[in-house]
């Protein structure tokens, strides 16, 4: 365990692996949605989504999350990274999610709403957890 995305851990974020988004709704249970991930020169995890999905409310009221990304081929190969909210911004959030999409399906984001506001989180990790099986 490390608190800090490098190597392989890091390398399994920003290929074209999907991710596992896991917060905390207000009763205390678990909340997890599959997103799109990426990880910025600083090694911190990189999310995005739409304005008034039930997930960035989580997020925002916690300040944490835990990102877990499972090797496309090999899912005996994974990383969990918890991670506190360092930036929750709109600025360049639809360059984002295009950036995202290209990464994923080859294309900008395709089902872009019109009004829609697009937000994007960066996670500082506070603990990395990377196995490699089989």
């Amino acid at each position: 365990m490390a608190d800090r995305l490098e190597g392989p851990a890091l390398e399994l974020v920003k290929d074209k692996n999907y991710a596992t988004l896991s917060t905390l709704r207000k009763d205390g249970t678990i909340q997890s949605v599959v997103v799109w991930v990426d990880a910025d020169d600083d090694g911190n995890v990189v999310v995005n989504t739409a304005e008034g999905r039930a997930w960035p409310a989580n997020l925002r009221r916690t300040g944490h999350a835990t990102v877990t990304v499972i090797q496309r081929e090999n899912p005996y190969e994974w990383v969990a990274v918890t991670g506190e909210v360092i930036e929750d911004t709109h600025e360049e959030a639809e360059a984002v999610i295009h950036a995202l999409a290209n990464k994923y399906i080859g294309s900008d984001y395709p089902w872009l709403g019109e009004g829609e506001q697009r937000v994007t989180f960066r996670l500082r990790p506070t603990r990395v957890t990377y196995v490699k099986q089989g």
